[in-house]
């Protein structure tokens, strides 16, 4: 990373705007506050944005699918990820979109058999709910879930 020489007036919103994507992918609203931070006008960032968005180096849509993929991968659950997709401003027409896509209790049996090694008993059920719970994952999907392992258990004997 180039470090801007003392004196040197500070980029402007596209350049800093621009630097920031080449690194990763960040909502509109991630980048207006980060460009705010560094002492840009919300006109100039405004249309540093537009500029960025019609040569599709910044696009929502984008960002929100990469963190879905990523959260999905992590074993979160659908309520988790609409929270936060909410908190970086993405629309929520966009997040019923997106989270209409992954097996959400695929997910779940995924991440309940990472975590828990026990056998399937009554406590490794209530452990696996209170994860499921706080990973975002709704009470159908973990009675789904709990479900599929608790008749898996009844077969071990």
């Amino acid at each position: 990373m180039r470090r801007r020489q003392p004196g040197a007036p500070p980029p402007g919103a596209y350049e800093a705007a621009l630097g920031l994507l080449s690194r990763r992918e960040y909502s509109r609203r991630d980048l207006t506050r980060k460009l705010a931070r560094r002492g840009i006008d919300a006109a100039a960032a405004g249309d540093a944005l537009e500029r960025l968005a019609s040569a599709a180096y910044q696009s929502d849509r984008r960002f929100a699918e990469s963190l879905v993929r990523q959260r999905v991968a992590q074993g979160y659950g659908p309520r988790h990820v609409q929270a936060e997709l909410g908190t970086h401003g993405i629309p929520s027409d966009t997040i019923r979109e997106l989270l209409d896509g992954p097996d959400w209790d695929a997910v779940a049996r995924d991440l309940v058999a990472r975590r828990l090694h026990a056998a399937p008993g009554p406590a490794a059920r209530r452990r696996a709910a209170g994860l499921l719970q706080r990973r975002g994952f709704g009470s159908d999907t973990i009675r789904r879930v709990l479900g599929r392992l608790a008749t898996a258990g009844a077969g071990e004997d």
